[in-house]
């Protein structure tokens, strides 16, 4: 059953780019919509309902035909739907990612799969038929968003959800191991892998489809990037973590000592966590942006620390001080907008300092 009749007046919150997509739909459909913005806090009453732009989406699609994989998680969801959208395509089965990733998934046309990154917002305000999903997965769960959900118990809940939508979860099939390769082949990314062939599998894809699809994939811009190696030193670009489980990913992913660059504006979960891989794999952490005291007060005396403030000198002070063999890696376990538009351009200001200062190292 749809979520909203053809005789329901719609008020679409926020104008972003999966606001703009369920607009449109909404209107599409010939149904009279409000569009509206800058709202922190809605308070409904009871007669009107609220649903996500995931929800009317992946109706829509479903009514259509399209055939639906999620995925969602605390770590490497954008990835894995890369992933598995770019081996359907390549195996003939046309695939869009979307969702928190790709499209908005109002925005999605003519195809055969959408593989939907679903995240535990849009949770909140979605409930779906259980056959919606041809298969889903829940990656990871780690602590994050704690500032919005008040509980790591409660955030997980919500990640779960997801699972009571789709019409199979996740099956381990021993072996799959031998066919993961590349950016995946790792001990932190090798669980994500697994899951990936799982909905692979799924979608009708044999093993040899999918060992191909782990060697041709390419993965998306500031994750665990390497920007480069200067007087032996590698610098790696992992802007997109943005929780401190991240932040522990990507120190645990880089090879070497670990100059760590981490900070911007926390989320609300505890720093401490890093602590054991900290005390085990980084050298020297320079600290940014508005987390810094709260990060500076957590690590105090279990590694070594300077309080850089701002990208720039942390890039300056971490390039001079790196030695051969060391890793200089940006991993802020923190969201970027106290500093930067997005987590984008804060990767992208660091490359561009990393190359200048390894230009002369």
């Amino acid at each position: 059953m749809s979520a909203i009749s053809t005789s329901d007046r719609v008020l679409v919150l926020g104008a972003g780019a999966s606001g703009k997509a369920a607009a449109k739909l909404l209107e599409e459909s010939g149904r009279q919509v409000d569009v509206a913005e800058g709202y922190g806090l809605v308070v409904a009453s009871p007669g009107i309902r609220v649903v996500s732009e995931l929800q009317l989406g992946c109706e829509r699609l479903k009514a259509r035909g399209v055939k639906l994989l999620a995925v969602t998680g605390s770590k490497g969801k954008s990835s894995v739907v890369k992933l598995v959208a770019d081996a359907l395509n390549a195996n003939g089965k046309k695939a869009v990612p979307c969702g928190n990733y790709g499209l908005p998934v109002c925005a999605v046309g003519e195809t055969e799969w959408a593989v939907v990154e679903v995240s535990s917002f849009q949770l909140e305000t979605t409930n779906l038929q259980p056959d919606t999903f041809e298969a889903a997965v829940v990656l990871n769960l780690q602590e994050d968003h704690l500032d919005r959900h008040g509980s790591a118990q409660a955030y997980h809940a919500l990640k779960r959800r997801l699972l009571a939508f789709a019409a199979r979860q996740y099956e381990e099939n021993p072996g799959d191991e031998r066919l993961v390769s590349g950016y995946f082949d790792n001990e932190i990314l090798r669980e994500n892998a697994k899951k990936a062939i799982f909905l692979l599998r799924v979608a009708g894809l044999g093993e040899a489809a999918i060992a191909q699809a782990f060697a041709d994939f390419r993965p998306l811009p500031h994750r665990m990037e390497l920007v480069g190696e200067f007087g032996g030193v590698k610098v790696v670009d992992d802007s997109k973590a943005t929780s401190i489980a991240a932040l522990c990913a990507g120190i645990a992913m880089s090879e070497g000592d670990v100059r760590l660059i981490a900070g911007g504006l926390l989320k609300g979960d505890e720093p401490r966590n890093a602590i054991p891989l900290l005390t085990k794999r980084v050298k020297k952490v320079y600290i940014i942006g508005t987390g810094a005291e709260k990060l500076a007060e957590a690590w105090r005396g279990t590694v070594e620390l300077e309080l850089s403030g701002t990208l720039e000198k942390a890039v300056a002070d971490s390039m001079r001080e790196a030695a051969k063999g060391e890793t200089v890696l940006l991993s802020p376990g923190a969201a970027s907008f106290d500093q930067f538009n997005g987590f984008e351009e804060r990767g992208e200001v660091f490359a561009r300092l990393a190359i200048k200062e390894g230009q002369t190292k």
